[in-house]
């Protein structure tokens, strides 16, 4: 058994829910997914997996043996893309786009990390929180959130983007702190207009239960950094990525709440105009920027 490759298939199973679409993403078949998750559990002696018709979650083993692996794969990712990086040099102009919070909070610092290696490489960087149109744009590869929508591009999946909900302490000290979902509507809500459905925000708590609230309060945004800055000011209570509230999280200027319960995660891709004939700048850069993104990466952005 290649046990590398069983524990990238069994990464992919939990990140995903399902076998087939964990397959996919390796490139394998889903019969080989399921030996080698089978041999996995085999050689520990241990169930991973549980496996019904609503999907595959893991065990309490399977938990933690997850992020066990995560870590491993993290640092065998990040050696290959070394040993890769020191063979050849990239030129040319490598065309970039993604959202403008994850633009600036985290895309920067990689990207200027992977031209310091590459110093020939131009990058042209563009920040949209709109849809861009990837070849009417000429753009080499964007780095999107949530699920993918065209089937035509190619896409490599980066991490996942979790959430939490968080507000000031001045806040908190004026309004008793919500204690479960249904609380929220009695609440001043900070509303980001892109995703996490809008002013309709959904949850799952303890033993897999789910809510779904709508939100209502004094401020709406398309910008999360706008939305940052009303919690910070106690504006209200604010549904936002990790990566955007942990340092005011860790400094104390907004403290989480309904910490049993969490908000749906989104997946990161990097997506190109076509899955074939990758451009070597394209395909180096997105090897590289798989490895920048450990199991808690929100943590290291500053």
């Amino acid at each position: 058994m290649d046990r590398l490759q069983a524990i990238r298939v069994f990464l992919r199973v939990v990140d995903l829910g399902s076998f087939s679409k964990a397959a996919a993403d390796v490139g394998i078949g889903q019969p080989s997914a399921t030996k080698l998750v089978a041999q996995l559990e085999k050689g520990l002696g241990a169930r991973l997996l549980h496996r019904s018709t609503h999907g595959v979650t893991p065990t309490e083993i399977g938990s933690l043996y997850y992020e066990k692996c995560k870590v491993i794969a993290h640092h065998v990712e990040e050696a290959q893309n070394v040993a890769a990086l020191l063979q050849s040099e990239l030129q040319g102009t490598l065309r970039i786009t993604t959202s403008v919070a994850f633009g600036r909070r985290v895309l920067v610092p990689h990207v200027m990390q992977f031209m310091k290696l590459h110093p020939r490489l131009r990058v042209d960087l563009v920040f949209e929180d709109r849809y861009v149109n990837l070849v009417e744009q000429g753009i080499d590869v964007a780095i999107r959130m949530g699920r993918l929508g065209d089937s035509s591009l190619g896409a490599r999946f980066l991490a996942t983007n979790p959430w939490v909900v968080v507000a000031a302490p001045a806040y908190l000290q004026r309004r008793r702190a919500p204690r479960q979902p249904d609380d929220l509507r009695a609440h001043d809500a900070l509303v980001y207009s892109t995703v996490q459905g809008d002013a309709r925000w959904q949850f799952t708590g303890p033993g897999g239960r789910e809510a779904t609230v709508l939100v209502q309060g004094p401020m709406r945004s398309n910008n999360l950094s706008a939305l940052l800055a009303a919690a910070r000011g106690g504006m209200g209570i604010a549904a936002l990525p990790w990566y955007v509230a942990h340092a005011s999280v860790s400094s104390g200027a907004l403290k989480p709440v309904l910490a049993k319960w969490s908000m749906p995660s989104q997946d990161i891709h990097a997506v190109y105009p076509s899955p074939r004939l990758v451009p070597a700048k394209v395909s180096r850069f997105v090897d590289w920027l798989r490895g920048r993104f450990g199991p808690a990466w929100w943590t290291e952005v500053k």
